[in-house]
């Protein structure tokens, strides 16, 4: 069945649920102008040291990887992007009291520029909007540092501790926040129904969500751009144009 054939169906589920559970992943940020990572446009493709400054080991370790990352930091797509008609198709979904929760693998922040409430988005991979210090654990808007690199520091440190600052998001090698992933999967095995968007479902623990929630009797509901390594577990996937597929599925009839 395509997409669009599916979508009627679809719909339904979701207007008949009470508790709708979102996964997103770097896939719906994409049409705002941030790129995935390992896309054929990727950050990770067009550029393989960019892997490097997210790796906790070397960011720590060198000094010259700290300097390019804060230089990267500088210019990141983040700060000029702006919520695309997915992200408002999902505070559509909550303003029609059927968001349980979002979840989220993206830094960016767009879910609450575009409207969802803060308290309802879990962010797995923390934020590119705010810094914290490795020693101290201090945590400062990324503004703020970001004005240091400008007017000459090329490897702020903290000023609380003298500590070594980085971006308050989870880096390769970096443990994840332990609270943070059991709300995610307590929420997947609330779903009725689970929506996963624009996330290739690799990355575990989170792309343990789909089937937690499938075995919890949720309807699971793939959307993305291309095929991803769950989609035989999904009741539906639409595959195609985020920005285009969500609305139709979320809003009102």
């Amino acid at each position: 069945m395509s997409a669009t054939d599916l979508i009627p169906e679809v719909r339904r589920w979701i207007d008949d649920a009470r508790r709708v559970v979102v996964l997103t992943g770097a896939g719906i940020s994409t049409d705002s102008g941030i790129p995935d990572f390992r896309g054929p446009q990727g950050v990770w493709t067009r550029n393989p040291a960019a892997e490097k400054q997210a790796t906790i080991q070397n960011y720590l370790a060198e000094p010259e990887v700290r300097k390019a990352a804060w230089r990267a930091r500088m210019e990141h797509t983040a700060w000029a992007a702006r919520p695309n008609a997915g992200h408002l198709a999902l505070v559509e979904l909550e303003r029609r009291g059927k968001l349980h929760a979002l979840v989220t693998q993206n830094v960016d922040e767009l879910h609450q520029i575009a409207g969802n409430t803060p308290d309802r988005v879990i962010e797995v991979h923390g934020t590119l909007r705010r810094v914290m210090c490795w020693q101290c654990g201090a945590r400062s808007p990324m503004e703020d540092v970001l004005a240091r690199v400008r007017a000459g520091e090329e490897d702020p440190a903290c000023r609380r501790c003298g500590g070594i600052l980085k971006s308050d998001t989870i880096s390769f090698g970096q443990a994840l926040v332990p609270e943070v992933i059991e709300r995610a999967m307590r929420v997947a095995g609330e779903a009725q129904v689970l929506l996963a968007v624009g996330s290739t479902l690799q990355v575990y623990p989170v792309a343990g969500m789909v089937p937690l929630a499938r075995e919890a009797g949720a309807r699971v509901v793939i959307v993305n751009a291309q095929e991803t390594a769950m989609d035989e577990l999904a009741h539906a996937v639409l595959q195609g144009s985020i920005s285009e597929l969500l609305p139709q599925i979320c809003g009102k009839a």
